[in-house]
């Protein structure tokens, strides 16, 4: 039982989390009418918020739809890189150090 408890312990979290947040991206359609979300802003009232649309641009991306995903919101590219790259920093980390943080 203190190994699975111990092996539980080490499983990365963030890791799962922004691995997840890419399938959430490529399962995403960005034609759907209306969509879930998560925006304070929205919870709020305001129509307007300088992240909105960013998931279904980023999906736009994941699909090839380049010009359509830089028309939804331009800094998708940068969100799309930037998770990549979280998710390969922490990929490494675990493999050298069997630790994610």
């Amino acid at each position: 039982m203190k190994e699975i408890t111990s092996w539980l312990r080490r499983i990365p979290l963030e890791l799962i989390f922004w691995i997840g947040s890419l399938i959430a991206i490529f399962t995403i359609n960005p034609d759907a009418g209306h969509h879930f979300s998560l925006c304070p802003l929205d919870s709020m009232g305001f129509s307007w918020c300088p992240g909105c649309g960013l998931g279904r641009s980023m999906s736009l991306l994941a699909r090839g739809e380049i010009q359509a995903s830089w028309s939804m919101h331009p800094l998708a590219m940068l969100a799309f890189g930037v998770i990549l790259h979280r998710i390969w920093t922490l990929i490494k980390n675990l493999k050298t150090t069997h630790n994610y943080g």
